[in-house]
């Protein structure tokens, strides 16, 4: 049988921390023109997209046991182990053919499963289950293809502290795929125009007065708030604010073309609402734009500004 196992609040705040000390200290703001000239200040790299920190809990390949699927409020079903640690996928691996790309320091920060002592969870296709041989000869579990690993920061049962680490690091679904909650049918739930709900991706348009700048997948301009900070991340628009301005939801960094792809992480607001960032600045929509192409939020109470593909204000009129 599938446990069921809920995030916590603790939970939570950690993954909101280990997003917030990816984006570096003291980050300065540098105004875009027309052209989307280079920022002033990049923020630091990702300390475990590629595992370059040590983990304080790094440990030999352990086996899984017997799988099982647990129920989170964050992301609906997830694959955990037999202690019921999620599991998690690296999207710089390859699933055909079966291949690592996390060693060395990767490999303490993200702890290898190994192959071996596992049984599918009850409900999933036991033939989901394979094996991979690894750069070092070790055996490493796949699921569908990809290789599977544990985060040294999950410290409990039921911790999702890697999910969305560096926009690179998955939890697993229990079909192999990464795990995502399912998106309430229009029916029962309509987004409400200019909410970006079906936007999915990021791209980069270019305007006659803004030059190039970020818009969603819908062509809708995406904007930032000039009060947000980067460091800490933190999104200063609440309330009635996002009823004008809703926030970009989380869009997977193989959807975005043409981004600056510097800490592309997702802020968990105290709100409940996940948003995206580029750079680390949390991104939004604007209510007012009706068609792709629209721009009439930039400038808004000199505190509304379209988005450079870095990141950085577009503050052209």
């Amino acid at each position: 049988m599938g446990i069921k196992r809920g995030t916590t609040l603790a939970a939570v705040a950690v993954v909101v921390t280990l997003a917030a000390t990816a984006c570096g200290t003291n980050v300065k703001d540098g105004a875009k023109g027309p052209a989307g000239a280079a920022s002033a200040q990049a923020p630091a790299a990702d300390p475990y997209a590629d595992g370059q920190q040590p983990a304080q809990q790094a440990g030999a390949a352990k086996p899984a046991g017997q799988l099982a699927i647990a129920a989170t409020d964050q992301l609906g079903s997830v694959l955990t182990d037999s202690a019921g640690f999620t599991l998690y996928r690296f999207d710089k691996d390859t699933a055909k053919p079966p291949t690592s790309n996390c060693d060395g320091d990767c490999a303490k920060a993200w702890p290898v499963v190994a192959a071996g002592e596992v049984t599918a969870a009850a409900g999933m296709d036991p033939a989901l289950l394979g094996e991979v041989v690894r750069k070092d000869g070790g055996k490493q579990l796949t699921v569908a293809g990809w290789p599977v690993y544990r985060f040294a920061k999950d410290t409990k049962a039921g911790d999702l502290n890697g999910q969305g680490v560096g926009g690179t690091w998955f939890a697993f679904a229990p079909d192999g795929k990464k795990a995502a909650k399912a998106a309430a049918s229009p029916a029962a739930s309509p987004a409400p125009a200019g909410a970006g709900q079906a936007a999915g991706a990021l791209t980069v348009a270019k305007d006659p007065k803004l030059g190039d700048h970020i818009v969603d997948g819908n062509g809708m301009t995406v904007y930032r708030f000039k009060p947000d900070t980067a460091w800490p991340m933190v999104s200063k628009c609440t309330g009635d604010c996002l009823a004008k301005w809703p926030v970009v939801p989380p869009v997977d960094r193989a959807n975005t073309k043409g981004i600056t792809e510097k800490n592309y992480l997702v802020l968990d607001r105290p709100d409940g609402k996940k948003q995206q960032t580029v750079n680390c600045w949390p991104v939004y929509t604007f209510t007012g734009d009706k068609q792709a192409g629209d721009t009439t939020g930039q400038g808004v109470g000199g505190t509304w500004y379209a988005v450079a593909p870095d990141g950085g204000l577009i503050t052209t009129q």
